[in-house]
């Protein structure tokens, strides 16, 4: 975004544009177009003219993707922030910054909408991530400070109905498992999916987890015994 304003000085145009656009001034650049001339006894002084700019941030650069996406695929929805945080995953020593957003239905009745940005079991929402994350890592670092900024979305709560239903799943195919002593293979899944089944058949005695096939193919076997390992 950016916007001309014009005043007795050049620091007062900047602040004055700053402040139109909703920034402080450290979130903002500038570049003079008119400098400010005083006049003799104050008849014919300029005011300088000031182009004012203001700095995207990652959290904006996200939004502005994702909106413009739902927009063009004709959903009437908005996505919104809803957390941002920091930190470190697990044996690494670069800082991660987090991106929650949250997509939201614009309008009574539009939640049908949201349908086509989860797809089928959350592929669909997965594909949009996945392209969130693409330009998310194309914000300069050298603006955060953060090495990996990491995008997480959401629709209606959809992900945490997802991990109940799957969670439900696991248990209810382990039971199979061990009344008919038989191994049983789960459809193919997500990696984030596939590591909640095996979280949760960890807690079930006499059954166990492995993964087999590749790729968009990679599904989860619930097999009858202890692990061997």
């Amino acid at each position: 975004m950016e916007i001309i304003v014009s005043a007795k000085t050049i620091d007062a145009a900047v602040a004055l544009g700053a402040e139109k656009l909703g920034r402080d001034v450290s979130a903002v650049t500038y570049e003079v177009l008119e400098e400010p001339k005083k006049g003799l006894f104050g008849i014919g002084a300029v005011d300088a003219k000031v182009k004012v700019l203001s700095k995207d941030t990652a959290e904006e650069l996200t939004l502005n993707f994702l909106n413009t996406l739902i927009r063009n695929m004709g959903v009437n929805a908005e996505a919104k922030i809803v957390d941002v945080n920091e930190s470190i995953p697990e044996g690494k020593s670069i800082v991660e910054k987090n991106i929650a957003v949250e997509i939201t239905a614009l309008g009574e009745g539009d939640g049908r909408g949201l349908g086509i940005l989860i797809g089928h079991h959350g592929d669909v929402l997965d594909s949009i991530q996945y392209l969130a994350n693409l330009a998310a890592s194309k914000f300069p670092k050298e603006e955060t400070g953060h090495q990996y900024i990491k995008v997480s979305i959401d629709a209606e709560n959809y992900r945490a109905k997802r991990e109940e239903k799957l969670k439900e799943l696991a248990r209810r195919m382990a039971s199979k498992a061990l009344n008919y002593r038989r191994n049983m293979t789960l459809e193919p899944m997500a990696a984030y999916e596939r590591r909640i089944i095996h979280s949760e058949i960890q807690n079930i005695k006499g059954v166990h987890t492995y993964s087999i096939g590749a790729d968009a193919d990679r599904r989860v076997v619930i097999a009858y015994g202890e692990d061997d390992e």
